[in-house]
């Protein structure tokens, strides 16, 4: 089993507005993003799991065409809030880094 962050050439997150995240999952080739799909570990249960937060708000989807995969889930706490702890969003990739494959 490897990890994701060693099949993806790409993994950040970043800010989809105040209130949301964005995963971004990208892959040198369509081999490697094919198989991290067809392991079923990228699914909107196991993200939330991961985030600690109701898979109803995650969406996964995948971009075949530039061989990525773009998960959005709900931020912990709103950017700038006094609870916030990474206003620009772009260190919350790191629990979706070790998820083994």
């Amino acid at each position: 089993m490897a990890k994701l962050i060693d099949l993806a050439k790409v993994l950040r997150s970043k800010n989809a507005g105040p209130l949301w995240l964005t995963l971004d999952v990208m892959f040198d080739d369509s081999r490697k993003m094919e198989a991290v799909i067809a392991s079923g570990k990228l699914t909107p249960e196991i993200v939330a799991k991961l985030y600690s937060t109701d898979p109803a708000y995650v969406t996964v989807t995948e971009y075949s065409v530039v061989n990525s995969i773009k998960i959005t889930l709900p931020r912990r706490a709103v950017s700038g809030d006094i609870d916030d702890n990474d206003i620009y969003g772009c260190q919350q990739h790191l629990p979706l880094a070790g998820l083994e494959i």
